[in-house]
């Protein structure tokens, strides 16, 4: 579904552009709105292909997401129980994969806007929310920010009550516990393979 696609997209992309409008002493909601405007000028942008619109928004995810502390939520206690080059290796593919994953739902959006509501700061914590809005109904999703070199950058997300982090927490710990640190790697990169080889064959190529 279109809304559901748009979901994805402000929660993947909810840190930050290349835009001067990121500047050091940016607002939280300040720094939604410019990323999710910035992204969705992208989608809307008639003259560029689907894989240019992919690779260009990878780009923004790649650089503004907070992949470390994140990568870190979401192992949980697994986390601990991992070696150095183990976790390494997760934050690597678990941010390719969040980039592609997003990403690729994206190809629905359908001119869904955005709304913006209530923002909470304490110290080095924020919240924004925001508001999907439909012809039926507006669903909220709110980001949870911290602020670390001057930038906010998002450590979770949820979308109608569900934590992007606890729901990948959730499924990869079932992983884990059958497939062991091993096994969720390699089934990460597996998912990164194919959907790069989707996207560098696919329209616009």
């Amino acid at each position: 579904m279109a809304i559901r696609a748009l979901l994805l997209l402000v929660s993947a992309v909810v840190t930050g552009t290349a835009s001067s409008a990121f500047a050091a002493g940016t607002g939280p909601t300040q720094q939604v709105q410019a990323t999710v405007n910035g992204i969705l000028a992208i989608l809307r942008d008639k003259q560029l292909d689907w894989y240019s619109k992919q690779i260009s928004i990878e780009s923004i995810i790649d650089r503004q997401f907070d992949f470390q502390t994140i990568a870190q939520s979401v192992l949980a206690t697994n986390w601990q129980k991992a070696t150095p080059e183990e976790r390494k290796r997760f934050v690597e593919f678990f941010s390719q994969y969040l980039q592609h994953t997003y990403t690729d739902k994206m190809k629905q959006y359908s001119n869904e806007s955005v709304r913006y509501g209530a923002e909470k700061v304490s110290g080095e914590r924020a919240t924004v929310d925001t508001y999907i809005v439909t012809e039926k109904v507006d669903i909220p999703v709110t980001y949870k920010l911290r602020l670390s070199e001057g930038k906010w950058s998002a450590y979770d997300v949820v979308i109608e009550g569900v934590s992007l982090v606890r729901n990948y927490r959730d499924t990869y710990s079932v992983i884990v516990k059958s497939e062991g640190i091993g096994g969720l790697l390699q089934n990460l990169e597996s998912s990164i393979e194919e959907y790069k080889q989707q996207r560098d064959t696919g329209p616009g190529r």
